[in-house]
């Protein structure tokens, strides 16, 4: 049966690979970009969540992916410094929150056992000394959905996150050295569709089970224990 999807940061990179993977599936599906919404403003999301219902028919599915990245550390002029943090976290995760809670209210008003899916980060985990606010809000962010996952169980909706390491996209093409691509075994970063495959997967009816996860994506370059 078709879904109606919704996927922030939906124009390029790792949400259009999410954007084409659901379309394959026949889904109905919106990629929001920054230009269509700013997450850091809780009445567009809000505005955005009900005009995107309408023209889906419904919200089944929420891709949390957009995300800000600014390299940045305690090396910085101390106001440029608590620019950079609010910035990130303005977007990253007080924009990944509202627009949770407006499509999970909007799940829950229709009776959807709906889906929520995070783009999270490998830097939750090992830490990003260079841009310690990225890392820090997809901490939060994987936080969140583990939240979210045990408030809206009882409704039927489950909420994942995904932790991929780097991956092969334009934003980050000078990052990707081949000391980067040596930090994995496979000699390589992740490819966007690989990435898509796995959010594809946890917004599947068959991984109910997995609400509450966090996969990591990362080709064995980070083990957490």
């Amino acid at each position: 049966m078709s879904r109606g999807v919704l996927v922030t940061g939906g124009s390029r990179g790792i949400g259009a690979a999410i954007v084409d993977a659901f379309r394959d599936l026949g889904d109905r599906v919106v990629g929001l970009s920054s230009s269509d919404v700013d997450l850091a403003d809780p009445e567009a999301i809000e505005q955005v969540v009900s005009s995107t219902a309408d023209a889906l028919g419904g919200i089944d599915v929420l891709v949390n992916n957009a995300g800000l990245v600014e390299l940045g550390s305690v090396d910085l002029p101390y106001a440029q410094w608590q620019a950079l943090w609010r910035r990130t976290f303005a977007v990253n995760v007080f924009g990944a929150a509202d627009m949770s809670y407006c499509v999970a209210r909007h799940m829950i008003a229709r009776g959807t056992r709906g889906r929520i899916v995070n783009v999270g980060s490998r830097g939750a985990f090992r830490g990003e000394p260079n841009m310690p606010a990225y890392g820090a809000s997809k901490a939060a962010l994987h936080s969140l959905g583990q939240s979210l996952a045990v408030a809206l169980a009882p409704h039927g909706i489950a909420v994942a996150s995904v932790a991929p390491g780097f991956v092969g996209t334009d934003r980050v093409a000078d990052m990707v050295t081949d000391e980067v691509r040596a930090q994995s075994p496979f000699g390589r970063v992740a490819k966007p569709d690989e990435i898509a495959a796995a959010v594809v997967y946890l917004a599947s009816p068959a991984a109910e089970w997995a609400s509450g996860a966090v996969l990591d994506l990362n080709g064995a370059s980070y083990l957490r224990t």
